[in-house]
């Protein structure tokens, strides 16, 4: 039988965790707002191994270098809950912003939507302890729709501040128009607070996933995206730009939110009338309503 003597000495260390996890909590937010800001991008991406059976005639996707400037916007700001939302400039008009891909970090997250394959992901409920301490990095399309999620501690050892996890996602732009041999990149992202502002760096499989989810490894790929801190005046027609269309894509996350509050799998069309979501969603003006914003979306979304 434990006696009062080693009672007292457990609850003082449950005590000590709990305020040194609600310590790190602090740590961890101010990481996560740390990503926001004005970056002058590096995307590296290269194919390591092939695994494929055909090995004569496979063809290795090609090196990517990449440069770009972007600006990560602060959307929401909760004690549970950071959305950053990445916008990429390509030009130097006020037209020549493209949204890119947002972030949502929750803290201490019970619920996930699993990229399976194709255009279907999975809901999945984890247990509250499981994921204590945690953070989910929820990661959407340039059309807000569902793109991969993951759970993880962020970490602080020997200096380094860093967030690192596995999850399955759809191919990535740069890849699903010119690869029809894989359907899945399990993706292991580790996510770098850095001197110079901040890294993704990515060790990435991919994967032939049959209809019983049996998966095959195709190739293996690294990534190192490198954001570095600039100026915020050199991001200022991004800043613009969102300040005239935040109205209509705080429209557009509440719909998806109210799917996704439905705790189903999501199902989606690639395509509705030879188009895709992302285009009619950049068509619409910065004034659309909730209910146009709706309708496009529904009109995606297939019954189950």
């Amino acid at each position: 039988m434990m006696n009062k003597k080693m009672l007292l000495s457990v609850t003082a260390l449950v005590c000590a965790l709990t305020a040194s996890s609600q310590g790190n909590k602090k740590e961890d937010i101010k990481a996560i707002k740390s990503m926001c800001g004005c970056y002058e991008v590096e995307f590296n991406f290269t194919e390591t191994f092939a695994y494929a059976k055909d090995s004569a005639g496979y063809q290795k996707s090609p090196t990517k270098h990449e440069h770009a400037l972007e600006w990560v916007e602060l959307v929401e700001d909760t004690p549970n809950k950071l959305v950053l939302q990445h916008l990429l400039i390509v030009g130097e008009g006020p037209d020549d912003i493209v949204k890119h891909w947002r972030q949502d970090w929750i803290y201490e997250n019970t619920e996930l939507l699993a990229y399976d394959k194709g255009q279907t992901w999975k809901y999945k409920k984890l247990n509250a302890k499981d994921v204590k301490g945690q953070w989910t990095q929820k990661v959407y399309q340039v059309d807000d729709s569902p793109r991969y999620e993951g759970t993880a501690t962020w970490a602080y050892i020997d200096g380094v501040t860093s967030w690192t996890n596995i999850t399955d996602a759809p191919l990535p732009r740069r890849e699903h128009t010119i690869r029809k041999d894989y359907n899945v990149l399990k993706r292991r992202n580790i996510h770098a607070i850095t001197p110079y502002g901040w890294s993704h760096e990515q060790d990435n499989d991919k994967l032939v996933r049959d209809d019983n989810g049996n998966d095959v490894v195709l190739a293996q790929e690294k990534g190192l995206d490198k954001y570095k801190k600039v100026a915020d005046s050199k991001c200022l027609i991004a800043q613009n730009w969102w300040a005239k269309n935040k109205e209509l894509w705080k429209k557009v996350r509440t719909k998806w939110q109210t799917v996704a509050d439905k705790d189903k799998d999501i199902v989606l069309n690639a395509k509705v009338k030879n188009k895709t979501l992302y285009s009619y969603l950049f068509d619409l003006k910065p004034d659309a309503t909730q209910a146009e914003v709706d309708t496009i979306i529904d009109s995606f979304i297939v019954s189950k």
